[in-house]
């Protein structure tokens, strides 16, 4: 099943997708379900079992809506916490060759991630904001998944089992802001916490058993920038599964309901790793749309300010070879 949050007035709830209609959850069942959607991942399996006996609304029902008159927010407007992982391979490799560099062989031993800003989600057709002194933007194509079971030292065989569904992640990244600040060691930190989106819809994990091939799927992804095809890649190329980002995550550490795990960028999956040579770096205007296979379509737009105004950015865009200590 599909599941999102909406408006609702001054509220925002949760709802689910049946064909081109939204159930608000709370109020088509009299309260049966919480308003919010970190409330209900806690519910665990019991909650995702009875919302598919709720059978099939109409238009007109109480609580039904059409999702054209719904405005969508991030499935998790505020995740309890954002680990971003670095499991495509293919992503490791071409990045660093630009620099000259082989994948280093620690990279090799375990998954790494790192935290980024959980209380800067943004959700569909959310205008990104670009920071002020940025003029590398880039995105940032990936899937991630959402934890719907406690655990702590979560075995690899065990994982399945604590990921209540999926969604689709861009890692928006200021290039020339991460490059700086990642020659001290630390981080990255202000080139990525201005923004991270998810959406439109958490897709529980049964819908995509169809697509299964062993330990992974098999889901195209691929990123548009104002309509034009630059990155194509697929779920089933990744080096680290996310039961090894689960198992890597919890250990010595206990993981939580709505805690949500990305996958790193897929192969080609962002401007860094394509070249400026093939796309310039995001401006203002610009409208990113990413897509995944069973996860729909998540768009986004570079939105203008003050400061870009009155400042022109440079025609070749900068030059992502000299970035360095990237995800």
């Amino acid at each position: 099943m599909k599941l999102v949050s909406f408006h609702n007035g001054n509220e925002v709830r949760t709802g689910l997708i049946q064909n081109d209609l939204v159930i608000d959850l709370y109020e088509a069942t009299a309260g049966t379900f919480p308003k919010d959607m970190i409330s209900l991942i806690g519910r665990g399996e019991e909650a995702l079992e009875k919302m598919a006996e709720l059978g099939h609304f109409s238009k007109g029902d109480k609580g039904v809506r059409p999702l054209s008159e719904v405005t969508l927010k991030s499935p998790i407007p505020r995740p309890v916490s954002i680990r971003d992982f670095y499991a495509f391979e293919e992503h490791v490799k071409t990045a660093r060759k630009k620099r000259g560099l082989d994948v280093v062989p620690e990279w090799y031993d375990f998954p790494v991630f790192y935290f980024t800003n959980h209380l800067a989600v943004k959700g569909p057709d959310e205008e990104i904001l670009k920071p002020s002194d940025c003029e590398w933007l880039d995105y940032e194509l990936e899937i991630a998944c959402v934890i719907g079971k406690e655990g702590r030292n979560i075995s690899r065989g065990d994982a399945e089992d604590h990921i209540y569904g999926y969604f689709i992640m861009n890692d928006w990244s200021a290039r020339d802001i991460q490059k700086h600040e990642m020659k001290v060691g630390l981080g990255p930190a202000k080139g990525k916490d201005f923004a991270t989106s998810f959406g439109p819809y958490l897709v529980s994990k049964d819908e995509l058993e169809a697509k299964r091939t062993g330990d992974r799927f098999d889901l195209m992804m691929t990123a548009k920038v104002n309509g034009k095809l630059l990155s194509k890649g697929n779920y089933k190329d990744i080096f680290y599964t996310f039961a090894d980002m689960i198992e890597r995550a919890s250990k010595d550490v206990t993981l939580y309901p709505g805690e949500v795990i990305g996958s790193g960028t897929v192969g080609t999956g962002c401007i860094l790793e394509l070249g400026t040579e093939t796309h310039r770096w995001l401006q203002a205007g610009d409208e990113v749309e990413l897509e995944i296979e069973g996860l729909g379509v998540l768009r986004n737009k570079v939105a203008s300010t003050r400061e870009e105004e009155n400042h022109v950015l440079p025609q070749n865009g900068g030059n992502p070879s000299q970035t360095s200590h990237h995800v």
